[in-house]
């Protein structure tokens, strides 16, 4: 095995293990700093895979503004944080088997699948992906729409977030 086969059987570890840390830490600030780890490692994961934009855009939008904006809201109510109940209920063994039992699903249907394992088309040298992205979110016939109203639901849950934990006098 190469360091670099290494690194990312490494980087994935973390991550997985971050991940599973979200969900079952008692307090809610402490998952989100768990979920920050673990979006980083996803973009610990798109560089090595030489996705250079998806690993800044990974950062820059999930760690740098969503990230951030759940902590901001998770301080600002207060009485969230301080949640001391069970985070598990009666189900959760049930659930684990279900998601294991889609996970080989998941995993079985691919390995089974003709096309798996064929290369994708190399792009002609002269086209510029990240053009052609910049472009389709601009662009009134691409997704302009879908732009704008991910930016509105961000805002709207910014707002409902200051009037959740406004304090009333």
């Amino acid at each position: 095995m190469s360091p670099l086969e290494i690194f990312f059987i490494f980087s994935a570890g973390i991550t997985l293990v971050a991940a599973a840390m979200v969900v079952t830490a008692r307090n809610l600030v402490h998952s989100a700093w768990w979920l920050i780890l673990t979006l980083f490692g996803v973009a610990v994961l798109f560089a090595l895979l030489n996705a250079s934009f998806f690993a800044v855009i990974q950062v820059v939008i999930y760690i740098g503004a969503i990230s951030i904006l759940i902590i901001f809201a998770i301080m600002m109510t207060r009485r969230v944080a301080q949640d001391t109940g069970p985070k598990f209920n009666k189900d959760w063994g049930l659930a684990v088997a279900v998601s294991l039992f889609l996970f080989g699903g998941v995993t079985w249907m691919l390995s089974t699948w003709e096309n798996f394992n064929i290369a994708p088309p190399t792009m002609p040298v002269d086209t510029d992906p990240l053009r052609q992205l910049g472009q389709a979110l601009v662009s009134p016939d691409a997704y302009v729409l879908p732009f704008e109203l991910a930016s509105v639901l961000l805002l709207a849950a910014l707002v409902g977030s200051i009037i959740i934990a406004w304090e009333k006098k």
